[in-house]
């Protein structure tokens, strides 16, 4: 994790100036990632983790729809303030003081998470607790970004455009909080839809620009990665306080090889060729680019482990049962779920992330994905360690593969990221 020194951090100008608190300072096109960035992050993710702790309680296939959609609204969240930070320093003066208060919110946000869909006798709301931690983080954003773009009318016109869906989203998110139940499903579903349609269809304002395509790469790697790290700290919980059983171990083993597949597919063959062709890509596809593949598509990535770490939490939970045989009973259709499409949204994600940055994709990703969603309704007959067993040898075998294929090509054929885009000049 490299992390650029400035006087903001590590530099020689001591205390954040006054300047920093009447005007964000702009970022440099070699501006990496601060620790506070990082920081930030691991809070979001934090956030993350209970919303798996959220389905873990109570699995099932509402539960799972509900998990996702807590995500969906996290990530929207989390995104704009990667493109916030990619524009101005967060670390300084007026804008890290409104991160932390939006930290604040989202650790409180996360710790009721939970019970997003309960209604409680104490004093303490989770849904409507929720719904004020979004608003909140939201107008924080828009107040900072429009600050921070005052002299870009281009950017101000965009951030005004986007802000109309988003108004419009509040609406059925206070609503969903206030009626709870299958209406808060539906409700918050459509605060995303109308949020993320209306941004989609905003965007065509053109205002948006990536300052340093180095910084915005390193945002969703770093995020990946801890979301990783963390989902074996999940999944382990399944195996509960201690573990007595071979088998149990066995399980955890198959987990952890399935993470760490994950974890190569990215970050051995895709991450710095991604970042390279967003690094050269003109102006107008670089944030195309930024948009398309990291803002939308990089979501499947991270959904994928978090629906994979549940599937791997559920496993070890089966096999830790006294009562299960020795390879855990077979595993009801949310887990099963929860194993099988988690890993086929990482494995299509993956692939719609290599053609939106690398341009190729090999067949193997999406065939192996296909495999696993194919063989999703068999599994239901078999044990809960011959279920996982199955993803994690078809994630080694990807790798494999994808490995020695990498190896045989040389090295100025593996990414193709210089062929010209004919929309380089569409401001879209």
């Amino acid at each position: 994790m490299s992390t650029q020194g400035s006087p903001g951090e590590g530099g020689s100008a001591g205390p954040v100036g006054d300047a920093s608190w009447r005007r964000p300072a702009m970022t440099a096109e070699s501006h990496r990632v601060t620790s506070f960035e990082i920081f930030f992050d691991l809070v979001f993710v934090f956030a993350i983790t209970r919303v798996g702790s959220f389905m873990a309680r109570s699995l099932s296939a509402a539960t799972l729809a509900r998990g996702l959609i807590l995500l969906l609204l996290l990530w929207w969240s989390w995104t704009a303030y990667v493109w916030l930070g990619n524009r101005v320093r967060t670390d300084q003066g007026l804008v890290r003081s409104g991160m932390l208060v939006v930290m604040a919110a989202l650790f409180i946000a996360a710790l009721v998470m939970p019970d997003a869909w309960s209604r409680h006798t104490g004093t303490v709301d989770a849904p409507l607790i929720l719904a004020a931690a979004f608003i909140l983080v939201r107008l924080i954003y828009f107040g900072l970004h429009l600050t921070a773009a005052a002299e870009d009318s281009r950017l101000r016109a965009q951030l005004l455009a986007d802000a109309i869906p988003q108004t419009f989203s509040l609406v059925p998110l206070i609503a969903g909080a206030v009626l709870a139940g299958a209406w808060q499903t539906a409700l918050w579903a459509l605060a995303f839809t109308i949020d993320f349609g209306g941004g989609w269809i905003a965007s065509r304002v053109g205002g948006w620009k990536v300052r340093s395509p180095g910084h915005f790469a390193e945002r969703h790697r770093m995020v990946l990665i801890i979301v990783l790290g963390e989902s074996l700290i999940s999944a382990g919980t399944g195996a509960g306080d201690s573990v007595s059983r071979t088998m149990v171990l066995v399980a955890a083993a198959l987990g952890f090889a399935a993470v760490v597949c994950l974890w190569r597919l990215y970050f051995e063959h895709l991450a710095a060729a991604a970042e390279d062709a967003l690094e050269h890509a003109s102006p107008v596809r670089r944030a195309r680019i930024a948009r398309d593949a990291y803002t939308m598509v990089h979501f499947l990535l991270i959904a994928g482990v978090l629906y994979l770490a549940l599937g791997i939490r559920e496993v070890l939970a089966a096999v830790t049962d006294s009562s299960a045989s020795s390879l855990g009973a077979p595993l009801n259709w949310p887990a099963l779920t929860a194993l099988y499409a988690g890993t086929a949204a990482y494995l299509l994600g993956h692939a719609a992330f290599t053609r939106l940055t690398v341009g190729r994709v090999p067949p193997a990703q999406p065939a192996a994905a296909a495999a696993l969603l194919i063989l999703l309704p068999a599994t239901r007959h078999l044990s809960a360690l011959t279920a996982l067993a199955v993803v994690s040898a078809t994630l080694i075998a990807l790798t494999a593969f994808k490995g020695r294929a990498a190896a045989r090509e040389p090295d100025g054929d593996r990414e193709n990221t210089d062929t010209p885009d004919p929309t380089d000049t569409d401001p879209a």
